[in-house]
């Protein structure tokens, strides 16, 4: 690759102990990314409070997070290749930890609207950035252990929520300050990353595979835009997004204002969702070998599509939990198995990333806000029949992750 400053793989380095480790490695990133945000998440309704805010007003400072993550993206894939994916890594949730800290501080010292919305911009674009890297580097992985296993780092994404959520849970239970509470999260969160950052693979020297030599740079973004496959992932992505991420923004506010709990059991009502996105994800790679993509895909869209459902209309709380679970369960293997799809070709891997991240994170910069202001007009809790909604057409999408013949 012309240009860039990215260490080579020597074939020697590659022993079975040292590709365990960079799994380990890659593991400790996507747990700490997602301890990380579920923190922030479930401290969503404090922040609420804090600043007296309407739904249509929190859905609109939360689109400054999104903002964040949008501009990040179609730049990650080019500065993952040129530096590689452990400096990126290191970087992004450097300006990540930043970010949280202001939150924290602007939301319990200040008040201040505009100090939360920067900080937000800073946690969004740090969490952009890292999420291109991490994920190439875990097909990398992937690839290297001949088997499927991007979903599990997903899991341990998501593992890192649940964490993130019982701590943010009991943080409000307790009424520990959300300014401590993010300070002390974010130095946590950065130590953790530049550790296990330092595992990470080097990348791999480019062979031609039949199909001429992979374009580089700024030319293989501009051409994975222009892939229509790629596209189509991105838009199932995007979709998958929404239906993960209207759940992480919405999910503890609309059972506080549609169910009547309290903000400590909102904060564990997400924990049940990303509760079972975790078995989802953990479970769904021997369902994945086994089946396929496709089928798999299909019928866990289903599920979310029922379990969206239910917690919505269900009508009281109990069950609506159960609905939630059904809804963290279906929604667990699109954004993984995807981004998977998108990271086929290891040449082409981080502009593909890239690409498809960019279409995806486009749900997390329309979704707060949209479904803010429709709350604003049906409630918080009944606004969240867009998520069934939007998964059915989606369904249409699933076979373009199908592996491309070789």
């Amino acid at each position: 690759m012309s240009g860039t400053t990215t260490p080579v793989i020597d074939p020697a380095e590659l022993t079975p102990r040292r590709v365990r480790a960079a799994r380990t490695g890659v593991a400790v990133v996507f747990a700490l990314n997602g301890f990380a945000l579920a923190s922030w998440f479930s401290r969503v309704p404090a922040v609420r409070e804090e600043l007296a805010l309407t739904p249509g007003r929190l859905g609109l400072l939360l689109l400054a997070m999104s903002c964040g993550s949008l501009l990040a993206l179609p730049t990650a894939g080019l500065i993952t290749q040129r530096f590689g994916a452990a400096r990126t890594v290191r970087a992004a949730t450097t300006l990540l930890a930043l970010g949280l800290v202001g939150v924290g501080l602007a939301a319990g010292l200040f008040g201040s609207l505009a100090g939360v919305a920067v900080g937000l911009f800073a946690v969004g674009y740090g969490s952009g950035a890292c999420d291109v890297p991490m994920n190439v580097e875990g097909a990398v992985v992937e690839r290297r252990l001949g088997r499927t296993v991007m979903p599990r780092f997903h899991a341990a994404w998501s593992l890192g929520t649940v964490a993130g959520a019982a701590l943010g849970a009991g943080a409000a239970r307790l009424g520990v300050p959300i300014g401590v509470h993010l300070s002390v999260l974010a130095a946590v969160v950065l130590a953790g990353t530049l550790a296990g950052a330092r595992f990470f693979l080097p990348a791999a020297p480019s062979a031609p595979a039949g199909t001429g030599p992979a374009p580089s740079g700024r030319r293989s973004v501009l051409a994975a835009w222009k892939e229509p496959r790629t596209l189509l992932i991105g838009v199932l992505v995007l979709i998958m997004g929404f239906t993960e991420g209207s759940a992480n923004d919405w999910i503890a506010v609309a059972f506080i204002d549609g169910y009547g709990l309290s903000e400590a059991a909102g904060a564990a009502v997400f924990g049940v969702f990303v509760l079972g996105m975790t078995v989802g994800r953990t479970a769904g790679t021997v369902a994945l070998d086994r089946w396929g993509r496709v089928p798999v895909l299909l019928a866990t869209m289903l599920l979310a599509v029922v379990g969206a459902t239910v917690t919505v209309l269900a009508g009281s709380g109990a069950l609506a939990v159960a609905g939630v679970a059904m809804w963290g369960l279906g929604a667990s293997l699109g954004f993984p198995v995807g981004m998977s799809a998108a990271a086929d070709d290891e040449d082409r891997a981080p502009a593909r990333v890239s690409v498809v991240a960019a279409i995806a994170y486009t749900a997390f910069l329309a979704g707060p806000p949209l479904l803010g202001l429709l709350g604003d007009r049906t409630g918080t809790l009944r606004a969240l029949l867009v998520v069934p909604i939007l998964l059915l057409p989606a369904l249409l999408l699933v076979p373009a992750t199908r592996r491309p013949a070789r």
